[in-house]
């Protein structure tokens, strides 16, 4: 199959499938005569696994240790469950951070007029040395 189909396939674009082949992250596929990449099966179910793996939170680097985790038969589950525990760490420290920048926000805009005056605790206070 070639590039977009198996973009469509993966509901990924073309453009990432060339740089995911580019960094290495996937499999580079075989090419035809002409040049035009092939892909299988198999990249597109890597294709598809990386897509979930990235919509879960896991950066590149962490999904290069899920896919090499993914093609390994003799694998143990608690290397995967491993990774999955330091990535649910990883969010919620990240949404802890969200959560405080939300709140910061929410006071700010309760101390702001929102008006035609030229007063705004908003920027007096993001302008703060």
């Amino acid at each position: 199959m070639n590039i977009s189909k198996v973009a469509k396939a993966s509901g990924l674009t073309a453009k990432t499938i060339r740089y995911y082949e580019s960094i290495g992250l996937i499999t580079a596929p075989q090419r035809s005569d002409n040049g035009y990449r092939s892909y299988g099966d198999a990249a597109l179910r890597e294709l598809r696994f990386v897509k979930r793996a990235r919509e879960t939170g896991f950066n590149l680097e962490e999904c290069q240790e899920l896919l090499a985790l993914y093609r390994d038969e003799h694998r143990s589950s608690a290397q995967v469950k491993k990774l999955a525990e330091e990535k649910m760490v990883d969010l919620r420290e990240r949404i802890a951070g969200l959560q405080a920048m939300l709140t910061s926000l929410e006071q700010l805009t309760r101390c702001c007029h929102g008006d035609e005056r030229p007063e705004c605790p908003i920027l007096d206070e993001l302008g703060k040395e």
